[in-house]
């Protein structure tokens, strides 16, 4: 039996919870009292609530996100209803900026902001038994060199099954109004030695699956040359993610990020468009020739995977823009191109465009955009089904063959939502698409305008290329029966990664 549960819903059974860790590690005396129960989203609420309250706890901290905040309703209502007398602590980004948007009320406590110290104070009045605390805690900002490292609360179970993130940093120096690192523009930053000396801790233990949570990793360069030449002094293979701005790779970071091998190195680069009237709106600072220049460079110099991020629905931004905006990063590179749908979160400032431009977002989440003046509310519906196939086709790496043909005449925003248009009148769905399946639908749509044997080798050859795969029943009436794929054995732990990467 434990004293305090610390939990939440992750988004996927391979991801952990830093936050959860920085708490477990920074509560002092109380830590033997504590432990940490992970669990997945659509998962059944009441089941949860049960294997929790099954450890008795007299506190249950739970971190809330956006995509776990209703799941999380549910659950706070579950234990306060067969269990009033526990005491129900949230935390997170969806708890700490008003307003909130999912029904909380239930909860004992909601802690705001960094909650290191602050949870922890909690705890020890709590179960003293004599707590002065507020409903509502504002915490401050901690100070990195003061707090416990979480990094010896991941467990061998972790280390071996789930992404291990790590920060080196929080803040993020830029405005841009549609996100919540934007409220801290100053940086704080943990001793670099420190920091390597705790991946080396992760590393013997066997740790090679890293996620970097930093914001802006490529922001200050001497931390990020420390860091990629750490990694690069090792034999083994492993993992690595970055979120990088697209306009800071000097020499000296480029000559780093050309050794590393294929599978290594994934970077999230964001985008968000390429309008500069648009990123002035929402205070976005873009420098258009670097990151043309940037990004050529990581596509055929290096190894490093992209997401490059895009996205719908912006202040000021046609669908016309946002295509243009498609058709440009398609030819300046070979990596998956996310493209997103504008949230509005609790917090930011975006909301000082609603009335200008008539923007109108759903009240839950994820809190998207439902129409404004430019984008209506039928194609708006229409371009969130077009992100939603760009990921099964495109991003996918299934049909990388496919897809250069359906845009061999470089219009490729043009050409995919004609597509999506009719895979949803063909399909009826967005989801549980096989792979087969679209392959079926993606001939039956380009046939009119292609060579029927061209076009099912080609389709084919990103069908077949994954190892043991069996020709697709549909395609055996088309393709001569002696016709011969060279098979590949893709990794399954990058294997999104890899398939694209075979094809560049």
């Amino acid at each position: 039996m434990k004293n305090i549960i610390l939990t939440t819903l992750n988004a996927r059974y391979s991801h952990s919870s830093l936050g959860l860790r920085y708490l477990l590690a920074n509560l002092k005396e109380l830590k033997n009292e504590a432990e940490i129960l992970e669990f997945v989203i659509n998962s059944s609420v009441q089941t949860i609530a049960e294997q929790i309250l099954e450890k008795k706890p007299k506190i249950i901290g739970i971190a809330v996100y956006i995509w776990n905040a209703f799941d999380i309703g549910e659950l706070v209502r579950i234990i306060k209803k067969v269990s009033p007398q526990t005491i129900v602590v949230l935390g997170g980004p969806e708890v700490s900026f008003q307003p909130l948007r999912v029904n909380f009320d239930m909860a004992d406590y909601i802690v705001c902001g960094e909650g290191e110290v602050s949870f922890y104070n909690l705890c020890r009045e709590l179960l003293d038994g004599n707590c002065t605390q507020p409903r509502t805690i504002h915490s401050p900002k901690v100070d990195l060199e003061s707090i416990v490292l979480p990094y010896d609360d991941y467990t061998d179970f972790d280390i071996k099954n789930r992404h291990i993130y790590v920060e080196n940093a929080r803040g993020c120096p830029f405005e841009c109004e549609f996100c919540l690192s934007s409220i801290e523009t100053k940086m704080r930053y943990l001793d670099i030695n420190v920091f390597l000396d705790e991946l080396e801790k992760l590393w013997i233990r066997g740790a090679r699956n890293f996620k970097f949570i930093d914001r802006t990793f490529n922001i200050k360069i001497s931390y990020a040359k420390a860091i990629l030449n750490y990694f690069l002094a090792k034999q083994e293979d492993y993992f690595l993610h970055f979120e990088v701005i697209p306009d800071n790779f000097p020499e000296e970071l480029r000559d780093l990020i050309k050794q590393f091998k294929p599978g290594c190195l994934q970077l999230e680069v964001g985008i968000q468009t390429l309008n500069l009237d648009v990123a002035r709106e929402i205070h976005r600072n873009l420098k258009i020739d670097k990151i043309k220049d940037n990004l050529k460079f990581l596509s055929t110099q290096t190894h490093a995977h992209m997401h490059i991020d895009l996205i719908i629905g912006l202040p000021s931004e046609t669908i016309e823009s946002f295509g243009k905006n498609l058709n440009q990063l398609y030819t300046l590179s070979t990596g998956e191109i996310q493209v997103g749908i504008l949230k509005k979160l609790s917090g930011t400032t975006l909301d000082r465009h609603d009335k200008v431009y008539g923007m109108v977002y759903n009240d839950s989440p994820p809190y998207d955009i439902l129409q404004n003046d430019l984008i209506d509310f039928s194609m708006m519906q229409k371009m969130k089904r077009f992100a939603r196939f760009w990921d099964i086709v495109y991003n996918s790496g299934n049909f990388q063959k496919t897809t250069a043909l359906l845009f061999e005449d470089g219009k490729v925003y043009e050409n995919f939502y004609d597509l999506s248009i009719w895979l949803y009148k063909r399909s009826e769905s967005t989801y549980k698409i096989s792979l087969d399946r679209m392959a079926e639908f993606l001939f039956e749509y380009m046939l009119p305008k292609h060579d029927e044997e061209l076009l099912a080798n080609t389709i084919l050859q990103d069908v077949m290329k994954v190892g043991g795969r069996k020709i697709p029943p549909f395609f055996k009436k088309i393709i001569p029966q002696n016709y011969d794929f060279a098979q590949k054995e893709v990794s399954k732990a990058n294997k999104r990664q890899i398939v694209r990467q075979e094809n560049e």
